[in-house]
């Protein structure tokens, strides 16, 4: 039984209960009256005007709200899920931090924001990105239980490579993740080339240096077909000087990774985005350097509807 609801909800995408239909009317019945199919209510969607982004409004059932976003580029079909209501460590140039933590999110609720986009877009979904609203580490265990949903067989079938998790660097439960043998992608929100300007920007470095997460993350790329990516949200006047880049080079010379390089998607906050000039002459100081590092600008999508990287907060509600 648990294996039939198992592939009704999670491969066939169905959230109701009598389209169950190789399950006897009595067990369908009593779950029922018993369970929810559904954690989530869907209180807007919001198409982009610029690409085929949209971004998904969900309210929760003890009514607190959360954000996902569906990006379709040509063949790829990225989804970025959320892992809490709001978060909690307070990056200064990210708008969900400014709503504080409300509370972790279930499996359930992480699961049914793909079931959702599954349902609603026509185009399969080919990758899975915890870089939604909150510390996808904060939640270890349902982010985890969530993902093995997304990976396994019987429920989304998605390679192990193709799903992400994104943190800030909860050193501890990088450590977790890399003695389980995870074989989901890993990516640290880097941000900054020294440890003074990302004690500023991202309080959670006072905790766990620079040096920790470059370390954890070679210890990462060591293990069999993976590679830590590593992300650096370029601020104007912050962290995207010439300087910037040679150090930020020096740091990742030696290690195995992916360098994602992320043009900042302005707010109503402080900070300012590099002008594109800038941000040319930053990557190619790094492309120039011979380290065993790649390096690629990721271009947010859906910034039109504040569906970018570090917009997500819910204004919409």
């Amino acid at each position: 039984r648990g294996k039939q609801l198992y592939e009704w909800m999670y491969r066939h995408g169905i959230v109701s209960f009598e389209k169950m239909t190789n399950i006897s009317k009595t067990f369908r019945d009593y779950i029922k009256e018993n369970c929810i199919i559904c954690t989530l209510h869907v209180e807007k969607i919001i198409p982009s005007n610029i690409d085929e982004s949209i971004k998904i409004l969900f309210r929760t059932h003890d009514e607190n709200f959360i954000e996902t976003v569906s990006m379709i580029d040509g063949d790829r079909h990225t989804v970025c899920i959320s892992s809490q209501v709001g978060c909690g460590l307070d990056c200064k140039f990210c708008e969900t931090g400014r709503m504080g933590l409300k509370r972790n999110l279930s499996a359930g609720e992480i699961v049914d924001q793909l079931l959702f986009v599954k349902n609603y877009q026509t185009q399969l979904i080919t990758n899975v990105v915890f870089m939604g609203m909150g510390e996808p580490f904060h939640n270890y265990e349902n982010v985890i239980n969530a993902s093995n949903i997304f990976h396994s067989p019987f429920g989304f079938n998605l390679a192990a490579s193709r799903i992400t998790i994104s943190t800030v660097g909860i050193l501890p439960q990088i450590k977790k993740f890399i003695n389980e043998k995870h074989k989901y992608k890993l990516a640290i929100s880097l941000n900054a080339s020294n440890d003074l300007v990302r004690s500023k920007i991202m309080p959670i470095n006072k905790k766990w240096k620079i040096e920790d997460l470059i370390m954890v993350g070679k210890e990462y790329s060591k293990l069999k077909k993976r590679q830590v990516m590593f992300e650096y949200v370029l601020l104007k006047d912050i962290n995207d000087s010439e300087d910037d880049a040679h150090q930020l080079a020096n740091l990742l010379k030696d290690v195995s990774c992916k360098l994602n390089i992320i043009p900042y998607n302005e707010t109503e906050g402080c900070f300012q985005r590099t002008e594109e000039e800038n941000i040319m002459r930053f990557s190619k100081i790094l492309h120039n350097y011979r380290g065993k590092f790649r390096v690629l600008i990721r271009w947010s999508k859906g910034q039109d509807i504040n569906a970018g990287c570090g917009q997500l907060a819910v204004q919409n509600a």
